[in-house]
């Protein structure tokens, strides 16, 4: 009895299994979210590249981002699993079009788009969730977790999308091109109008779609810290771009904003590209009431300001990325002692093995390395070696006669020559012709004047390789102890050349000043 009745059961299980193959579903077993891992399966209408890649970027300070790539079938299909350790942003790739993704362990997603409209046609379907006459017969229609957190990461990605076509992608929306030549009045009612606009788009879709958490707060701050980064860099910006008008005195309280302490430690922001832009940009602010850019300690000024100002991970992240500036624009020493002091901060190694490796890296000679030294032969028959120029500022001038550009450049440091006569400063031209002759015919019709000297082997020349020449003209300016004042100057051409040179003397000393470093918070 026992057994007809097993029989019975079996025989109903099959009836039930040929129904739904029937009605073009599918039985399947219910798995697990996998850990550490996201799937995304599609189709490219009408393809015109044979690839499709993912990019992310594990580490905000490694130059490398880790892609994984797929392979289109003839039909244009495509499956691709990525290894994600937690929920992270990362950018879609189809030939030069990229597409912003949010991926966490567990999504498992298909995603189609035309191939020529990637911004206006990418869409996201979860992966193996019932729907029709599924949805009715699996569970009374209601998902597992797992179900219910493949069509949040859906969502999410088709937030994503409708965002950046509706926002991102419209000039009217961005600062640049028009935005940024309004007055502060109407600036400020733009940007108003925009961060409603925005706020309105984001909660219309929380409210009628489930997100993930982390999701949830990502997509708040990338809101957030995109208004707040624009209204910080509105004044800088606004004179780079219209040069013509003088720079805007801002009303008192235009950084008023700024008052809000939890801009600056945004719980759950950290994700955000913005956010992290957003911190590095109110230190500078803030220390550009003290010190110019160009100071030599600025740097060390912003890494204490931060170091004091910021807590937890936002403070790893502002003070990496002030070390990662500190690294091209800073003396090598206190890019040194910053990151010494940073290492005793990142207690669990996130990020200091990054930017050690990025100050380890070769590279053209730093800020505050020695100058490498030259003994040269000049247009009038001698010789001269760098280290005879001790105690003054040099400025280098790399050219070539045959280029356009050197030759345009000559006639303006003819000028400063001028302009700086009796100071303690040399201007010498280093010329990197392949005949010596030629140079020297040259200068003598040119009637160039100042130290004019010739490097055999042009480009190829060891000289120009201890300089990390890669093209000409090229520009170094040395400080009096002989070390890196600035391995790239303004030209000659740029009128802004001369004050650039009156800051730099005694420049060098005065980075001697302020080593060895001390950072004034303890860790």
């Amino acid at each position: 009895m026992g057994a007809l009745m097993g029989l019975k059961s079996t025989y109903r299980l099959i009836l039930l299994s040929s129904l739904l193959l029937l009605l073009g579903l599918e039985i399947r077993a219910q798995s697990p979210k996998t850990p550490g891992l996201a799937r995304l399966t599609g189709h490219v209408r009408n393809p015109a590249w044979d690839t499709i890649a993912v990019s992310i970027r594990d580490n905000p300070f490694d130059p490398q981002e880790r892609i994984a790539y797929a392979r289109l079938d003839e039909e244009g299909s495509f499956s691709l699993t990525i290894p994600v350790a937690a929920a992270t942003r990362a950018d879609l790739l189809y030939g030069d079009e990229v597409a912003d993704l949010y991926l966490d362990p567990g999504t498992d997603l298909d995603l189609r788009f035309k191939a020529s409209d990637l911004d206006n046609t990418l869409t996201f379907k979860a992966n193996n969730i019932p729907i029709g006459w599924a949805a009715r017969l699996h569970k009374g229609s209601s998902l597992s977790p797992e179900e219910h957190h493949r069509q949040q990461m859906a969502n999410a990605n088709n937030y994503l999308a409708e965002f950046n076509a509706q926002f991102v992608a419209n000039d009217g929306f961005q600062v640049l091109p028009d935005n940024i030549l309004l007055y502060e009045a109407p600036f400020l009612s733009f940007l108003n109008y925009r961060l409603r606009e925005e706020r309105n788009f984001f909660e219309d879709r929380a409210a009628r779609q489930s997100f993930t958490p982390a999701f949830y707060k990502y997509a708040q701050a990338e809101i957030t810290y995109a208004d707040a980064n624009d209204r910080l860099t509105y004044q800088d910006l606004r004179e780079q771009v219209v040069p013509s008008d003088a720079r805007l005195v801002l009303k008192p309280n235009y950084y008023g904003f700024l008052n809000d302490s939890l801009l600056l430690n945004g719980a759950r922001a950290e994700q955000s590209e913005h956010f992290q832009e957003f911190l590095t940009n109110f230190i500078y602010l803030t220390a550009s009431q003290r010190h110019l850019r160009t100071d030599a300690g600025f740097y060390p000024y912003c890494y204490s300001l931060a170091h004091r100002q910021l807590s937890g991970r936002a403070r790893l992240l502002a003070l990496g990325r002030i070390l990662q500036e500190s690294f091209r624009h800073a003396h090598i020493r206190q890019s040194q002692a910053l990151l010494a002091n940073y290492r005793t901060l990142d207690k669990l190694g996130q990020y200091w093995p990054k930017l050690a490796a990025e100050l380890a890296r070769p590279r053209p000679p730093d800020i505050g390395t020695p100058a490498p030294g030259f003994h040269l032969p000049s247009a009038t028959h001698d010789a001269l070696s760098l280290s005879s120029l001790r105690g003054k500022l040099v400025y280098l001038n790399f050219w070539k006669s045959t280029s356009g550009p050197c030759l345009y450049d000559l006639a303006y440091q003819q000028d400063l020559l001028a302009q700086f006569a009796g100071r303690e400063v040399v201007f010498v031209s280093v010329n990197l012709d392949d005949n010596e002759v030629n140079w020297q015919q040259f200068v003598e019709k040119r009637k160039l004047t100042g130290p004019q000297l010739w490097a055999a082997g042009g480009l190829q020349s060891s000289l120009a390789q201890a300089y990390g020449l890669q093209e000409l003209p090229a520009y170094v300016l040395i400080g009096e102890d002989g070390t890196i004042l600035d391995p790239k100057p303004k030209r000659p051409s740029n009128r802004a050349l001369a004050a650039e040179l009156e800051q730099a003397f005694g420049k060098a000393a005065r980075y001697q000043a302020t080593l060895p470093l001390l950072v004034d918070a303890k860790p």
